[in-house]
């Protein structure tokens, strides 16, 4: 089923939804992250992912500083309209760590 942005339930979320990031060849979780509206038309207009940073207050770009991009191939919509899979080609590390996915700790048990 089609959905467009408008179909989208930013409202349940305060006005973001939760991003997860997946490589479009491997499938591994790259990140998880947030998007308002504005951001996720950028990242359909672009083709490059583009969130809301929750810490900074502010619309950013994956890569804008490290040069790590992510193109955007599929935008996945879950069954609520409430949260959505990026699947992508990341041209570097997903994390701000330099590790490939941010999912890389650990809980202790």
């Amino acid at each position: 089923m089609q959905k467009s942005i408008d179909d989208i339930d930013f409202e349940k979320g305060g006005g973001l939804i939760p991003i997860i990031v997946q490589d479009a060849n491997t499938k591994d979780v790259l990140t998880l992250a947030y998007s308002n509206k504005e951001s996720l038309e950028l990242t359909k207009k672009t083709g490059n992912s583009w969130f809301w940073s929750r810490s900074r207050k502010k619309l950013w770009m994956k890569g804008e500083e490290s040069g790590n991009t992510q193109k955007v191939k599929e935008i996945i919509v879950d069954c609520d309209s409430d949260a959505i899979i990026y699947l992508v080609e990341p041209s570097g590390p997903a994390c701000h760590t330099g590790e490939r996915v941010c999912f890389h700790n650990k809980l202790e048990k």
